[in-house]
């Protein structure tokens, strides 16, 4: 038995995988990991796969990053944790500080949580209290685009939108409202805007409809990506803020995992050019390394909660690891190496470069659209191109990808039948043309039998 085979049998029995169908392991081994350097992780056979999904999109620069590193490592000689209630700590106020620098203008106050879903539960029912603390309280709905993702937990459920995640769990979720998202699948880039424009009607109408029971909309900002990485223009967002503005309705913007430079810019809004009522942000807030998410928000929505104690206007929400001072630590560091190395501009040779890799995959019989903003590329397979026929998921022509790919050691994991890349920002062009050229090969093995 070589060491892989000891770690595989030792976790089957004992672990219980997160979004796993665990009968698949009797074929699929999970691959144990020992150690990561750069976009690389490596198995205890010494096996190496190149990490083109950044550990599910929270990695930015690199597996054991030094300078990540060093700052977690000394403030473990300080302070490990301590309770944010009544308490506080040198690395929150000073993470706090420096995103309200950040963020669009007006965001100042950040509430921390510890999970991109415990962050979506923490702006609903933000919402849902402010217009209850400042006397509508009829206002308690939410407004969502159609395929969203936001989270597992039942709140974060209840505003997503992806069947495999929702369907099992309907009859415990609130009742949201959603309209038709503005995807611009299997269109050119150039008709993105105007298809916007045409399911934007949609939301105006929902919007003049319910406006008096509307908490707040919510939605990913430019990018779906658990619904299969779908993405949509930023006019989108201009019109959506002007719309909430004047039909008195709060705005939630997701930026768990596309904040971050994901879609080119720090922050998605930025493309917009507006700001949200609250800006969810998680994942690569610390780099990839430890758990931690915030909502940020405006001092108004602050100062209606703001008050004496028996009107029991207060947030009574908490998280054991609230503001943990490692977490903070790490998004430090993190901010630290996005201010010192210019990466958002560094990022556009790379994008670029991801463009070119994958144009030629455009001609291929059996995909319907490769899509790109930012730092996220997506290629979607279909059964039949002309008239972009999805495959049957019981195929799991994805799956298929993924173990040709991971035998030539690259980690693509392809959402259903879109494979993407996400990489760490830190991939080198030999990376991304390595990746490319697996990306190919999997793609001709998926869809040989169609």
């Amino acid at each position: 038995m070589n060491r892989n085979s000891d770690w595989m049998q030792r976790d089957l029995a004992s672990l219980w995988h997160p979004c796993t169908q665990m009968k698949d392991h009797e074929t699929l081994p999970v691959i144990p990991i020992r150690r990561g350097k750069g976009v690389w992780l490596e198995d205890f056979e010494g096996q190496r796969y190149l990490d083109i999904v950044s550990s599910w999109w929270v990695n930015v620069f690199g597996h054991a990053n030094p300078r990540i590193n060093a700052r977690i490592k000394a403030q473990l000689d300080e302070l490990e944790h301590v309770i944010l209630s009544g308490f506080t700590h040198q690395p929150v106020i000073e993470l706090s500080e420096r995103l309200g620098r950040l963020a669009p203008a007006g965001l100042g106050h950040c509430f921390y949580a510890d999970n991109g879903s415990s962050a979506i539960e923490v702006a609903l029912k933000m919402s849902y209290h402010y217009w209850r603390n400042v006397g509508k309280p009829q206002k308690r709905r939410f407004l969502t685009i159609t395929n969203g993702y936001h989270g597992e937990t039942l709140g974060a459920l209840a505003v997503g939108d992806v069947a495999l995640y929702t369907d099992t769990y309907r009859s415990l979720l609130l009742d949201v409202i959603k309209v038709p998202a503005p995807d611009g699948f299997g269109l050119p880039r150039e008709q993105w805007v105007e298809q916007a424009r045409a399911r934007f009607a949609e939301m105006e109408k929902a919007l003049a409809r319910h406006a008096d029971e509307l908490a707040a909309v919510i939605v990913e900002p430019l990018i779906q990506c658990a619904g299969g990485m779908r993405m949509y223009p930023p006019e989108y967002l201009t019109w959506l803020r002007e719309a909430c503005d004047r039909h008195g309705v709060q705005l939630i913007f997701d930026e768990i995992a596309v904040g971050f430079g994901r879609t080119g810019t720090l922050f998605a809004c930025e493309q917009a050019g507006v700001r949200p009522d609250y800006l969810c942000l998680s994942k690569a807030l610390t780099g990839g390394y430890l758990p931690l998410s915030v909502v940020m928000t405006t001092d108004e929505i602050y100062a209606a909660f703001y008050d004496d104690y028996e009107t029991l206007k207060a947030f009574l929400h908490s998280h054991s690891y609230t503001g943990n001072p490692l977490a903070c630590a790490a998004a430090l560091a993190t901010l630290d190496i996005f201010e010192q190395d210019d990466v958002i501009a560094a990022n556009r040779h790379k994008a670029a470069l991801m463009g070119r890799l994958a144009e030629p995959l455009r001609d291929h019989p059996h995909v319907g659209d490769v899509r790109q903003t930012g730092m996220v590329l997506a290629i979607e397979m279909v059964k039949e191109k002309s008239i972009l026929t999805p495959y049957d998921f019981r195929e799991r022509r994805g799956l298929r990808v993924f173990r040709h790919a991971i035998s030539r050691g690259v980690m693509l994991r392809p959402l259903g039948n879109v494979i993407y890349w996400m990489p760490p920002y830190v991939i080198s062009d030999e990376e991304l043309e390595l990746v490319a050229e697996v990306t190919r090969e999997g793609l001709e093995i998926a869809t040989a039998d169609a």
